[in-house]
């Protein structure tokens, strides 16, 4: 296995508290088995490749498995054989310069969101128009996906009509978005009246950035200038699927692919006012195939270990 298979970076989007939705659905979906009910394209491809073993890259002449890291770039697998995935708005990751590549879920959205998705190395920050800009971590005046854009519109007013130093606290109010029409399809399909609506409803935001690094590492990018004055969104209690937890951390810390998928999640059903319907399940097809290796090894061990045991008893 790759390092990639053994390591993922977490996200830390959900800061170390524990916190209970009053949303039943969200509540419920916390009590489900991780990565269970997902629409998924199939990974038969991954199996197959995963049989072949690892290839060389010839970009950079790594040994890889289904993608190199470093390029970005597909090894053993099309791109007519994985699924693409459209999403209703751009995503910029910012990647911490000390940690190795190997170890980042980011690049699993670049590869499945190649036109959506860019990740910049730190110090590379790019120059934000920060009313149509949020950043997904915590900290003091973060706000909910839910509450997000009616924050954005509050800062470009209050930008138009001069600094007012007030806080964002006016809420989005629920009935606005329950009133809204259910009936489009997915946010890159539909017709171009449908497809103007779902803009008209993420209006003003255009970009959502995401900091990829360890927990640890976080505050140099975080408390970088030019992030300051981006409003801040902070996800709901998720919990992570990642089988290898850093050392002292709760399991609400998230790897960044889960954290932009579910972000997209709550961003799909609060702001373009839509039933989810497995619309960007697609960005967990690596995770969870890695995912499922991963648990199956362990569980290969236990049984072996369990077996040994018996036959020392006998």
């Amino acid at each position: 296995m790759s390092s990639l298979d053994q390591h993922q970076h977490l996200h830390p989007s959900c800061p170390d508290k524990t916190t209970v939705s009053s949303d039943s659905s969200d509540t419920r979906e916390l009590a489900k088995e991780p990565l269970q009910g997902l629409k998924l394209a199939s990974h038969a491809v991954l199996e197959k490749a995963k049989e072949r073993g690892r290839l060389i890259c010839s970009k950079c002449g790594g040994s890889r498995m289904f993608f190199c890291y470093t390029c970005c770039s597909l090894l053993g697998v099309s791109h007519q054989e994985i699924p693409v995935i459209k999403l209703p708005v751009k995503i910029d990751i910012i990647k911490h310069p000390n940690e190795t590549d190997g170890k980042s879920t980011a690049i699993h959205a670049k590869i499945l969101a190649p036109g959506d998705v860019n990740i910049y190395t730190y110090p590379c920050i790019p120059d934000y128009e920060k009313n149509k800009v949020v950043l997904v971590f915590p900290g003091p005046g973060a706000v909910s996906v839910l509450d997000m854009i009616q924050c954005l519109h509050d800062m470009t007013d209050s930008r138009s009509h001069g600094p007012s130093g007030e806080p964002c606290i006016k809420r989005l109010k629920r009935e606005e978005v329950t009133g809204a029409t259910d009936t489009a399809d997915s946010p890159g399909s539909g017709t171009p009246d449908e497809s103007k609506g779902l803009e008209s409803r993420a209006y003003p935001l255009q970009r959502v950035v995401f900091i990829d690094s360890t927990w640890n590492q976080t505050n140099k990018i975080s408390t970088d200038e030019r992030l300051q004055g981006i409003l801040r969104v902070e996800l709901k209690t998720r919990k992570t699927c990642f089988w290898r937890s850093q050392r002292g951390k709760p399991d609400t810390y998230l790897a960044t692919i889960e954290a932009i998928y579910y972000f997209l999640k709550d961003f799909h059903k609060h702001c373009l006012a839509q039933e989810y319907n497995g619309e960007y399940d697609n960005l967990l097809f690596f995770y969870s195939y890695l995912h499922s290796v991963v648990n199956k090894s362990k569980q290969e061990k236990k049984d072996q270990l369990e077996n040994e045991k018996e036959e020392k008893v006998v």
